[in-house]
């Protein structure tokens, strides 16, 4: 597709029909059509030790999106990101049920087709661990990458065995994937020793005492000149904005402050972006999965962001 070129026919979405992919975008699997941008659902919770039920959070991010998807652009950007982006829905990656290494393989085949087409990956678990397959994958093209991470827990707890969702950044510094020197935690509200790992932690007492411009300038200054994952567990916000999640605890951000220091994020290169542990069964009024469906379009922006800028 050509650089900066507009695309005119992007749907219009209806809030109640046919709302079967993330925001009525076209479901395909054809990477050929050079899409700027796919969503991938990971319908996994196999490492969960909490709640079960975060293989449904794909699909009701999806059905919540319909609330996001008014045309035109969205407050306060200055632009309508689907004017600069081709997305898809490429559908959910299936697996062996009771086979977690089956899903390892699922995503590093369909990650390095989407990845080697120029399309960047945005994927919805599931629950967290599917975060330690997406950065091997994404390392394959990127190479070692800093890491964004907003949770409420530091995910670096010491455990043999890898598929555990609450040890995905032990082992990914361990092989390579990432850098801790040049990565940052945001919203940390569970125990953890600064001595156990390397990387920098804004836990949520300090977060909700900052504002958003300075955890943006914390962020920007510690990834440096590094490509950037982003990794979201949805709870990084406070049980009052994200209820359906399998590990909740109290005392998080809120999500204005989530989606204020995404939006800061526009000048980073993010290459790859997860969003994860939604949990619909313990959700109420979908504010679970509304929440991550504004802060996946969210994600969209940032990449539209780097298109709109050069059109200008």
């Amino acid at each position: 597709m050509a650089k900066n070129k507009l695309i005119s026919d992007a749907p219009i979405i209806s809030m109640y029909a046919n709302q079967f992919s993330f925001l009525a975008r076209p479901l395909s699997r054809d990477m050929a059509q050079e899409f700027d941008a796919a969503v991938v659902g990971l319908p996994f919770d196999l490492a969960t030790t909490g709640r079960a039920g975060t293989r449904s959070g794909p699909n009701a991010v999806r059905q919540a999106s319909s609330n996001v998807g008014w045309e035109g652009r969205r407050w306060p950007w200055a632009f309508d990101a689907f004017k600069y982006l081709k997305v898809t829905d490429y559908g959910d990656l299936d697996f062996i049920p009771g086979n977690p290494q089956d899903l390892n393989r699922e995503i590093e085949q369909h990650a390095d087709a989407i990845i080697s087409a120029g399309t960047c990956m945005l994927s919805v678990g599931g629950d967290h661990y599917v975060a330690l397959p997406l950065l091997r994958a994404h390392a394959k093209h990127y190479g070692k990458m800093a890491l964004v991470h907003f949770d409420a827990h530091t995910d670096t707890y010491p455990n043999d065995t890898e598929i555990d969702h609450g040890s995905m950044f032990y082992h990914a510094p361990k092989q390579g994937l990432i850098d801790p020197e040049h990565s940052i935690q945001v919203g940390i509200r569970t125990e953890f020793r600064p001595e156990d790992h390397e990387f920098k932690v804004i836990d949520a007492a300090q977060a909700n005492d900052m504002s958003a411009d300075d955890i943006v300038a914390s962020i920007i200054k510690r990834v440096g000149q590094l490509p950037v994952y982003l990794s979201f567990d949805i709870d990084c916000l406070d049980p009052a904005y994200a209820p359906g999640t399998g590990t909740p605890v109290v005392g998080g951000l809120s999500t204005d402050k989530a989606l204020k220091i995404i939006r800061g994020l526009k000048d980073v290169n993010v290459v790859g972006f997860d969003l994860v542990e939604v949990n619909p069964a313990y959700d109420h009024a979908e504010i679970t999965a509304l929440a991550g469906a504004t802060i996946l379009l969210e994600y969209i922006y940032l990449l539209a962001h780097k298109k709109y800028q050069a059109s200008l």
